[in-house]
């Protein structure tokens, strides 16, 4: 039964992103297909920021009217709502309609928006009820909602998306001493191994299991078990930052406070809670508020223009490992966990470094440093990733 419930909230976690990175992993297709081309990316970022109206509707939901809104019920009606968004763009992404005289992707605009929509507020409702399981449980969910990232931009790279080479065409040139035959450089897009179709269903269809993951997540009576511990939900919200005291009692460290014991298993000592000063906490979530602005909102508007100019293979593989470095990151912090503030620091100056440097590329552009060069390649895919 662990073992089952593992692999559900595992399964429930990668519902949380798939389909917005799902998304951004398909944009070297799409870029060649819609009227926006390279602007398609800039569109998307507002268009997703734009759904923080989800967790802001619920959150103040449950400031004034506390009670109201059930997680359970809110979780099914996003879901459900992600399952036929994701349907629905398999078979619409490429229908357009004129605004103000002007083509727009009219229906991969609206169905983005609900789809952020469904991944914006799971911020919001899958970690209040998976706090309602039991701790080991989260764990496997932010495996699962590592692997939302993971898995797209695998299924993209196996897709070969977007890829192209440079065939040299020849063309007959008529002028007044008579036909020339002149020579030129054009770009031609190697055919994807599957369908934007077939993509978006792959999609749908892990929709579909996280939405019956959730079902069968939420009807295990066992995990509905809950110890005295879930008085206080916060030592279960901060289990990240928790710490065993040496002594093994479970009582008063400094800043701490004792933790109930498990009744299910009584003599051990659960771990105790630690709290920070309010200046690392403002540290803390000024670190997190400028990552997020880095990683979600600069610098995927301006990811055309900084790697377009280095060719659609390296576009192809920014968008595609940039996906894949969010779990691999937490796979790594999972071995080698690190709490120390001055390595979150440090760690937060090198990803600012890379982004300044995808920047001054998008600045630059469409004639930045290195063009020509294979370094240049190499050094805007590897700079993508670090934030």
């Amino acid at each position: 039964m662990a073992l089952l419930t593992h692999l559900l909230a595992c399964v429930f976690g990668t519902g949380s992103w798939v389909a917005i990175n799902g998304l951004w992993v398909e944009l070297p297709l799409l870029v060649t297909e819609l009227p926006e081309q390279w602007d398609l990316p800039s569109y998307l970022t507002v268009i997703i920021q734009m759904a923080n109206v989800g967790p802001l509707f619920v959150t103040l939901m449950h400031r004034f009217r506390p009670g109201l809104l059930k997680e359970v019920a809110v979780i099914y009606v996003i879901l459900s709502m992600g399952v036929l968004a994701c349907l629905l763009l398999a078979f619409l992404w490429s229908y357009t309609s004129p605004i103000a005289g002007v083509p727009h992707s009219t229906a991969l605009l609206v169905l983005t928006l609900f789809l952020s929509l469904v991944d914006c507020t799971s911020s919001v409702t899958f970690l209040p009820f998976m706090m309602q399981l039991q701790p080991q449980y989260l764990t496997t969910f932010f495996i699962g909602e590592g692997l939302s990232g993971l898995i797209p931009a695998l299924i993209a790279l196996g897709q070969g998306s977007g890829i192209s080479s440079c065939v040299n065409v020849s063309r007959v040139v008529n002028s007044t001493s008579g036909n020339e035959t002149t020579f030129q450089m054009e770009t031609r897009y190697l055919p994807a191994h599957f369908s934007t179709l077939v993509f978006f269903l792959i999609m749908t269809v892990m929709m579909v299991a996280c939405l019956a993951a959730f079902f069968f997540l939420s009807r295990q009576p066992k995990v509905w078990e809950l110890s005295q511990q879930q008085l206080f939900p916060s030592s279960i919200t901060l289990n990240s930052f928790d710490q065993v005291p040496e002594d093994g009692a479970g009582s008063g460290g400094r800043g701490g406070h004792p933790c109930p014991k498990d009744a299910g298993e009584p003599g051990e000592a659960l771990p105790e809670k630690v709290s920070y000063p309010l200046a690392k906490l403002v540290f803390i979530y000024l670190l997190v508020a400028w990552v997020s602005a880095l990683t979600n909102g600069v610098l995927p508007s301006v990811q055309s223009y900084s790697c377009l100019p280095y060719g659609s293979t390296a576009y192809h593989l920014s968008a595609t490992l940039s996906s894949m470095a969010n779990p691999l990151a937490c796979i790594v912090a999972m071995f080698l966990p690190g709490r120390s503030l001055l390595l979150l620091g440090a760690l937060t100056v090198l990803g600012t470094g890379f982004g300044a440097y995808n920047m001054a590329i998008a600045v630059m552009s469409p004639c930045p440093v290195l063009q020509d060069s294979e370094w240049g390649d190499v050094v805007i895919v590897s700079g993508r990733a670090p934030p």
